[in-house]
């Protein structure tokens, strides 16, 4: 998590653009929907596994 905290907002506008010019203005919004679901599921699983280890 390290490499996350130190791109910082002018890494992330860098990446937004150039998954803007790979995927197109027309793809994008599929992507970010797409990776939204997949954390979400990620979540869902890490807090599975939590409270599964509790038990």
């Amino acid at each position: 998590m390290g490499i996350l905290r130190d791109i910082g907002a002018p890494g992330i506008i860098i990446i937004i653009l150039g998954a803007l010019l790979i995927l197109g203005p027309k793809r994008l919004p599929e992507l970010g929907e797409s990776v939204g679901k997949m954390l979400a599921e990620f979540k869902k699983a890490v807090k599975g596994l939590g409270d599964s280890e509790e038990k």
